[in-house]
């Protein structure tokens, strides 16, 4: 699942340019009080900022999952379990400086011996395993689809509406951002100082027609949050290489990325394909690394972020590109997770189009099928699930599922009240099941570097984390049980909440979920301890 571009970014710019089995009642906060949370008025400090997904509704005013409160509360002096959580995704930084302690090994591995000690049909996998091989950009599924010759009306239409709104958005970043480093320069050049401040912006008293435009322009820019044409600078350059690969890989129809050999229509040709080198191929594939951190960078070292689970070993499964996933990389990881003794796996990636969606979904039942919770990202685009298909899912057309222990999560904010809803997550009160943590998360990234991202891929492993420390907790506990432990335990809101970022779509936050309630971890260890009495 990609991590949401700043798009909307360009826009703003050119205008200037519950309850368990019987029903007892087992909320730590009642729902009255939940209601009646004082909405925070007040900036995030920036250790909220870094940590506000673990803080507490409650005492807090931040719709945080209260890990925090649980640890100190009700973990302290309790040893758990370790617990494997296959992290399926881009690459992961094992040498990490928060996560080198936490990563899986394969004991019945000899390291670099060329050999297959395990017999499991993949050579040296040490960490885990990587079904992309050296590829990186790959094309969208769309993309794949209509290069072949198979698509219909639909998927021809669709992808030609991509081409056309991605070279148009090249033209108007190229353009944003010229005019930001030509303001820049031009302001650096009149106050003699690269480092200015807004202040001294606003203090700059001129009748030069060119530099009060290019003013303009910088003022524009502070007025959308950001501190320094620096960072501007970043976040500008950062989309248009989104849209640069967007347009050179993911929808170019002549382009290959798949270097591993094999057949991908084929889930049977060569087995084993890929190798063992989990690690992001370049500093930029951050993505599984940060979700790996969300879920597990070790608690209180005295290090950028903590884990929302501690006792957790992450199993790295590299199978999501710089564009669409094949089908068949991630049948074959879900079943290499579980096969290898995973007992969490997350799933943040997805995509609307899947000519092999029978795979994975046979490989999802597989998980189910050997007590293997498995926590999916529910998509950034704002859309209705119940009215559109994503994939990776359980089931065909809202019709049954054919697992349990499949979990989908929404996103929220750090704002409680009517925006705790993030503007670019998917819902649905049929196929999405809880909502998280998502938007604004801090965690690790490549090569001892930590930062802040946002997306339902965000959501996802902090419900995995919170998966994984009832399974170290409560090791009797089932896939299934947990499953409906996060959903039955969180909070319940009754708040109206604005909808895909859209302020004139009001709803109520209970339709945008089966549970209608976001995940809390002290309430879920809490119901764990009486289902396992």
């Amino acid at each position: 699942m990609k991590i949401i571009k700043p798009y909307l970014l360009a826009g703003s710019l050119a205008l200037v340019l519950a309850s368990c089995g019987g029903g007892a009642e087992i909320l730590s906060t009642p729902t009255e009080n939940i209601d009646n949370v004082a909405l925070k008025v007040a900036d995030l400090t920036e250790n909220e900022k870094h940590t506000w997904g673990h803080l507490d509704i409650v005492a807090d005013t931040i719709p945080g999952m209260s890990v925090d409160k649980a640890y100190a509360e009700l973990l302290n002096g309790k040893t758990g379990e370790t617990v494997i959580v296959a992290v399926i995704d881009s690459g992961i930084d094992i040498d990490h400086e928060d996560l080198d302690g936490v990563v899986w090994t394969n004991t019945k591995e000899i390291a670099g011996n060329g050999i297959d000690d395990d017999k499991n049909g993949y050579v040296d996998d040490i960490h885990g395993w990587n079904f992309l091989g050296e590829a990186y950009n790959e094309q969208l599924e769309k993309t794949r689809i209509v290069a072949s010759g198979n698509g219909n009306a639909e998927v021809q239409a669709d992808y030609d509406a991509d081409y056309q709104k991605y070279s148009g958005y090249k033209m108007q970043y190229e353009q944003i951002y010229q005019s930001l480093v030509a303001a820049d320069e031009a302001v650096s050049e009149h106050l003699n100082n690269k480092d200015y401040t807004p202040k001294d912006l606003n203090a700059i008293t001129t009748t030069d027609e060119t530099l009060t435009n290019h003013i303009a322009v910088l003022k524009q820019v502070y007025g959308f949050g950001f501190d320094n044409t620096a960072a501007a600078k970043k976040e500008l350059s950062g989309a248009l290489e989104s849209i640069n690969d967007m347009l050179n890989y993911n929808l170019n129809k002549e382009f290959n990325g798949r270097l591993t050999g094999d057949n991908p229509d084929d889930l049977n040709d060569k087995p084993g394909y890929g190798n063992g080198n989990v690690k992001p191929v370049k500093k930029s594939e951050s993505h599984g690394t940060h979700v790996a951190g969300i879920i597990a960078a070790e608690r209180n070292n005295g290090k950028g972020a903590n884990g929302v689970a501690n006792n957790v070993k992450i199993m790295s499964v590299r199978a999501v590109p710089n564009g669409d996933e094949y089908d068949k990389d991630i049948a074959l990881a879900i079943r290499y997770a579980v096969d290898n003794g995973a007992k969490v796996i997350n799933g943040s990636f997805g995509k609307y189009y899947s000519p092999h969606s029978d795979w994975v979904r046979d490989a999802i039942t597989y998980a189910g099928e050997n007590d293997v919770l498995f926590v999916n990202a529910a998509g950034n685009e704002g859309a209705d699930l119940d009215a559109v298909a994503v994939y990776p899912n359980d089931q065909v057309a809202n019709g049954p599922e054919v697992s349990n222990t499949f979990v989908t999560v929404g996103a929220l904010a750090p704002k409680y009240g009517s925006s705790m809803v993030a503007g670019f997550s998917n819902y649905g009160k049929i196929n999405v099941d809880v909502f998280a943590p998502g938007a604004k998360i801090y965690s690790t990234t490549p090569e001892n570097e930590y930062d802040t991202k946002g997306g339902t891929s965000m959501a996802a492993p902090a419900v995995a984390g919170v998966a994984a420390l009832i399974r170290s907790y409560y090791p009797k506990l089932s896939a299934a049980q947990v499953k409906q432990i996060l959903m039955d335990s969180g909070l319940p809101v009754n708040q109206k909440v604005v909808v895909g970022g859209d302020s004139s779509d009001i709803r109520d936050f209970n339709t945008l979920t089966k549970s209608g309630k976001m995940v809390n971890a002290y309430n879920a260890l809490i119901m764990a301890q009486q289902l396992s009495k």
